[in-house]
């Protein structure tokens, strides 16, 4: 790595920094001014305390269950160190929630992908969540970011009942640079799906990203929907698709949880993206839904720029959310 790049790197670590704690704003100040009640006049952690904190927590939509969890974690040290004062309470939060989050493993899957020296077929995607959480938007951005890495990418926009949603795709393909397979709407989302894939392998493609329906309405259809698309992509890639991605909106607190459990019971997903973080004071949501399915947050949208979708890192999110600045 020249210096250039070093230093380039270190200024986009910087930017992308900044980013998320202003994308956190929100859920930092209704953090902080719950948790400053809870400790107001105390110079302790006792019951009393704890029992607000579960409130604080639970207000953030960390959901009850983690909630829990981050709770007995405290009491347990409270009572191994046998005095822990309030003035200590957010660092112990942080170092809780950090070593809680930390059984999932994040990162970008196609980015970490070792390089043997020879071509081993595309890495496919396939996006799933509902309308209106940010599904397309969140794959134009996704688009963007392996495009900018030196990927090839191609798009799959195999949401074909929706017209806005091919027509947001396209858009997004051109501003990023990048071909999008489109057979219009109404058309078999399954076939759009080969299509993406064959055009993929045909241009020696690094990542293939196939967006899918964008309805809740039935999970028998969702399921017979989702398998095709997949059974389909297998007779071009034996093991396609590589990553089944979840986009969930988490200015929606406890109805995110909800959508994740339909969708995992739908179909094998495989990772998350949480988006419209920066518009919320729901952003405990991201620690919950980590925790509570057991599936890698891979990527955060903590704006609206193409560089707002981050890769979810839970020591920098921690961090940044305990941030008082």
């Amino acid at each position: 790595m020249g210096l250039f790049d070093f230093f380039k790197k270190d200024k986009e670590s910087t930017e992308q920094q900044e980013s998320l704690d202003k994308g956190l704003e929100k859920s930092k100040a209704s953090f902080f001014d719950q948790l400053s009640k809870a400790v107001v006049g105390k110079s302790k952690v006792d019951e009393e305390v704890l029992d607000d904190l579960e409130g604080v927590l639970v207000h953030a939509d960390v959901g009850i269950d983690t909630t829990v969890k981050v709770i007995k974690r405290i009491e347990e040290r409270v009572a191994r160190d046998k005095f822990v004062s309030t003035g200590e309470l957010d660092r112990i939060l942080r170092e809780e929630i950090a070593e809680l989050l930390a059984e999932n493993n994040t990162g970008s899957a196609i980015l970490d992908r070792p390089d043997t020296g020879a071509y081993a077929g595309p890495f496919v995607v396939m996006v799933v969540g509902v309308n209106g959480v940010g599904k397309t938007t969140t794959i134009g951005k996704l688009a963007h970011r392996f495009h900018a890495a030196g990927k090839k990418v191609v798009l799959g926009a195999a949401d074909t009942f929706r017209a806005a949603a091919v027509d947001q795709l396209i858009v997004w393909g051109q501003r990023v640079g990048v071909p999008v397979i489109s057979h219009g709407m109404n058309t078999d989302p399954a076939s759009v799906a080969y299509d993406a894939v064959k055009k993929g392998l045909e241009m020696q493609a690094d990542v293939v990203i196939i967006d899918t329906a964008g309805r809740l309405h039935n999970k028998i259809n969702l399921m017979n929907e989702l398998t095709k698309i997949k059974r389909v992509m297998q007779k071009v890639i034996p093991d396609a698709p590589h990553e089944v991605l979840l986009v969930l909106d988490g200015s929606t607190g406890q109805n995110a949880f909800l959508q994740a459990k339909e969708f995992t019971r739908a179909t094998e997903v495989s990772a998350l993206a949480i988006t419209k973080l920066d518009g919320t004071a729901k952003g405990g949501v991201v620690i919950g839904i980590s925790d509570q399915f057991n599936i890698p947050v891979r990527y955060i949208g903590v704006g609206e720029k193409m560089t707002d979708l981050q890769l979810f890192d839970r020591h920098t999110f921690v961090k940044s959310l305990f941030s008082k600045k």
